[in-house]
């Protein structure tokens, strides 16, 4: 479980974020909405390590990961899977090696450890067939399927991902939130994805929480999300229906 509370986050004395709260539990896929320029990527950050809150507090399981020594905080790092927009792979190194770089740096497995367990990675996002390609030669869809190999490598207890379907068609990406949501089910994840897709949104969102401005405005499910009183959420929520309108 992953609750972090009043979240606050300034640069040069522009607010970003104006305290955030939540839980995200395990076997969830909780959903950061909002339009751009409204935190959800800072939030983000403040979550997984890569920028220091200027208030507030987050937990992992109760262990307080920003008020903790580095021992502990490298233990949560060691426990995350983080799939980055775009995939963020390794242009150099093939689709096996990619995926093994977590091992390689993290662990102390043996060879036919670290073998075995990217080809079960691999195998479970349907990739055993690309392992010896060079992400040069392989679509974007099958980058982002290499990315969440890589992100579930360590057999991780939470996974973040920063707009999986960013940059992919639309079966690609129905294709892509079934994979992240089956193996959040499979492994009882804690899975926090930072998205704009609607779609996303509907079909997979247990926990879904809306910011505007730096502000945690609406939290729900997909089921209440389209039924909100919040105008601003609505004004997200169904702008591509208003916009296919315009050019009617």
């Amino acid at each position: 479980m992953i609750q972090f509370s009043d979240i606050q986050k300034s640069f040069n004395g522009r607010v970003v974020l104006k305290g955030i709260s939540g839980t995200f539990k395990p076997g969830d896929t909780s959903l950061i909405i909002g339009g751009s320029g409204t935190g959800k990527s800072v939030l983000l950050k403040c979550l997984i390590g890569l920028i220091k809150p200027d208030n507030g507090k987050v937990q992992y399981d109760g262990r307080d990961f920003w008020n903790s020594d580095e021992d502990i905080r490298k233990d949560i790092r060691r426990e995350m899977g983080v799939l980055f927009q775009g995939g963020a792979l390794f242009d150099s190194k093939t689709v096996t090696e990619n995926v093994r770089f977590p091992l390689e740096m993290l662990t102390q497995m043996s060879e036919s450890e670290k073998d075995d367990r990217v080809n079960v990675c691999l195998t479970r996002v349907g990739l055993e067939q690309a392992a010896k390609r060079m992400p040069s030669e392989i679509s974007g869809g099958m980058k982002k399927r290499v990315g969440i190999a890589r992100a579930i490598v360590m057999n991780p207890k939470y996974l973040f991902c920063d707009e999986p379907n960013s940059g992919l068609d639309p079966l690609t990406s129905i294709k892509i939130d079934e994979l992240i949501k089956e193996i959040t089910d499979e492994y009882n994840i804690t899975t926090c994805i930072i998205t704009h897709d609607m779609n996303s949104v509907l079909e997979i969102g247990d926990k879904v929480v809306f910011l505007y401005k730096g502000d945690k405005l609406w939290e729900g499910d997909s089921n209440t999300v389209l039924s909100s009183e919040i105008t601003e959420l609505n004004e997200f929520v169904f702008a591509s229906k208003r916009l296919r309108e315009m050019k009617r």
